[in-house]
């Protein structure tokens, strides 16, 4: 074999000082010093220097080696030797040695780059920027380039690492790894489905997975008890910046377990996997209900890295004569707010009234905010005059006011529009006074979510329609009994991330329908949609539960990447747009024919065959 006795870049060091050596890779950077040239030669193991000086290397291979450029794809051999003092770099961990040449093969030649690939100076104490300026869709179209940058390289090759640690994990744990399949049938599941007509079928479309749900429920019906996947999904979703159509999630399922066996597996795994990046995470994670998430913290997936949490005070100003809070309150409204401790000197009069309340606030969805600063003992603002001595002492004692705190309150006739906005309000100012520590992680689980939603006048499922309720005892005539119904539903929730979600599921065909009855499906909606679904349920189905973790979030979590698409080896981007491959693209009007998306005749398909019309 040619490259039998190559040997990897990045593993030399002192210890292999004095061996001759074969080496190959990439021009990674060229430095000519006249009659000697270093370069570094990378492959995916590391760097190291390498030197044509004519006082060790032939002739004819120092004349060759002029004609190098960045990213020529080279073969060597030479000697591994100790760098003089002085010489050392300790901008690569072979910075110790460099490598003589004594041959050179040049195996491709480089164009000229679209941008810089190199992350590494070749001189100790050089600055190189290795987050590049170059715009992101460059990177995208030339992404075989992008993937050569070693900070790339490594998140990749942490992504494997991780990866396999879950699959050891779950091996351990007795689960074990199933495909499901990719072409499979449309089912509501929140978000649109990618669609792939049929050609054989004719006027039938598959559907790509959202998730893997109805499958993994149907192999613990299948007595196999414990499964997990690393699995594709597809989501024809609105556009969100951190999003991607195509995605992979952690799928897992299991037979005869509760909520609390589903915490005890994934902290441990979740733990395992974020010490791969070197941080260190407490266990067991802390639990929180969703109402209070959302009661003090204005989110289902709560930053808990910082305070800043909803105090209540609309009992406070019950018998208020400050005309707005009076209004709002007699309509059944809320009154609540946030203390800003020790931040008076960085929130101006003018940052509070003209940016905060006349904008900032507004743009959240609120009609208005009330501000006061806490000085010598008493609050300041400027509709204070309105306010009753007890009032102003019960703001004080309610929030634990001291001397220069600041208090915004947001009153509303609607609940949800008063924390969203505290919520929304909570972020920007811990983004903006710095509160947040970047280098913590948080870990809670949010629980006991509402198990249904009213849209408009519609009963709708908060996650899917196969989560568990808290009780079966519920009236499905009753629109207020169904909506205090609790599901048995788990997310979880890191930095204010959700990193993934799950249920324990209806594992019995009479509750099942009564849940499609309640969201207004028709037996033939269901019949058609979730007849094999329900029939199965007729056949001794245990009691199982299971959860999903979004890989690619957990993943960017662990690396410090703020996108996705920086742990992702071809992603789309923003606008769900490949430029390296120009998908999605036209396709001929033949392929249309032969799939049964033109009609150009009065012709029809019955069971797959054209019928002509007479």
């Amino acid at each position: 074999m040619r490259f039998a006795k190559r040997t990897d870049c990045g593993k030399h060091d002192i210890f292999t000082a004095g061996q001759e050596v074969e080496l190959a890779g990439w021009v990674d950077a060229l430095r000519d010093h006249g009659e000697v040239l270093f370069i570094h030669l990378r492959d995916r193991s590391g760097i190291i220097q390498v030197v044509f000086n004519p006082d060790n290397t032939p002739a004819d291979i120092c004349q060759q080696a002029a004609t190098l450029r960045n990213e020529y794809c080279i073969f060597i051999k030479g000697t591994v030797v100790k760098r003089k003092q002085g010489t050392e770099n300790s901008n690569i961990k072979t910075g110790m040695v460099e490598v003589i040449a004594s041959g050179l093969e040049i195996l491709n030649r480089s164009r000229t780059l679209p941008f810089s690939i190199s992350e590494k100076a070749m001189v100790a104490g050089a600055n190189i920027n290795e987050k590049s300026s170059v715009a992101e869709d460059r990177r995208l179209r030339y992404r075989y380039l992008d993937l050569r940058r070693p900070s790339m390289q490594n998140n990749l090759i942490m992504r494997h690492r991780i990866i396999k640690c879950v699959r050891d994990y779950l091996d351990e744990e007795n689960f074990i790894e199933i495909e499901t399949p990719m072409l499979t049938k449309s089912t509501p599941e929140g978000a649109r489905d990618y669609l792939v007509p049929s050609r054989i079928h004719r006027k039938r479309f598959y559907a790509l997975p959202q998730s893997p749900q109805l499958f993994k429920q149907l192999l613990m019906v299948s007595g196999l008890e414990r499964y997990f996947q690393i699995a594709r999904c597809f989501r024809d979703e609105d556009l969100r910046p951190n999003r991607q159509p195509e995605f992979t999630q952690l799928d897992m399922e299991a037979s005869f377990i509760d909520e609390e066996f589903i915490y005890g597996l994934v902290e441990k795994l979740v733990t395992r996997m974020f010490a791969l990046g070197g941080v260190s995470l407490e266990s067991p994670f802390p639990k929180m209900t969703w109402h209070e998430a959302m009661d003090t913290m204005g989110s289902d997936r709560p930053d808990t890295r910082f305070d800043l949490r909803f105090t209540d005070a609309t009992d406070i100003f019950g018998e208020t004569s400050y005309g707005i809070f009076k209004t709002i309150l007699d309509k059944g409204g809320v009154i609540k707010g946030i203390n800003i401790r020790g931040q008076s000197s960085k929130l101006s009069k003018n940052v509070l009234q003209n940016e905060y309340a006349k904008k900032i606030v507004p743009s959240f969805g609120a009609k208005g905010m009330t501000w006061m600063r806490v000085a010598e003992g008493t609050i300041e603002s400027n509709i204070v005059q309105f306010f009753s001595e007890e009032e102003k002492k019960g703001i004080i004692e309610r929030f634990r006011a001291e001397d220069g705190d600041v208090i915004i309150l947001i009153a509303d006739i609607s609940w949800n529009t008063v924390v969203s906005v505290l919520g929304q309000l909570r972020l920007h100012l811990a983004k903006r006074l710095d509160l947040i520590n970047e280098d913590v992680y948080c870990p809670v689980w949010i629980v006991e979510f509402p198990l249904f939603s009213l849209t408009g006048r519609r009963i709708t499922s908060n996650h899917h329609p196969f989560t568990a309720p808290d009780r079966i005892d519920f009236d499905p005539e009753s629109r207020e009994d169904l909506l205090t119904l609790k599901s048995r539903a788990y997310d979880l929730v890191v930095n204010g991330e959700e990193l993934g979600g799950g249920s324990i599921r209806i594992h019995e065909r009479s509750l099942q329908k009564k849940i499609f009855k309640i969201l207004n499906l028709s037996d033939d909606e269901v019949a058609e949609k979730f007849g094999f679904f329900l029939r199965a349920l007729e056949y001794g189905t245990p009691p199982h539960g299971g959860i999903a973790l979004g890989m690619d979030r957990v993943i960017a979590m662990i690396l410090k990447e703020e996108s996705i698409r920086e742990v992702m080896a071809f992603p789309k981007n923003r606008s769900a747009y490949c430029p390296l491959s120009e998908a999605p693209s036209p396709v001929t009007e033949k392929q249309l024919l032969e799939l049964g998306l033109l009609d150009r005749d009065k012709g029809k398909w019955v069971n797959g065959k054209k019928v002509i019309a007479e």
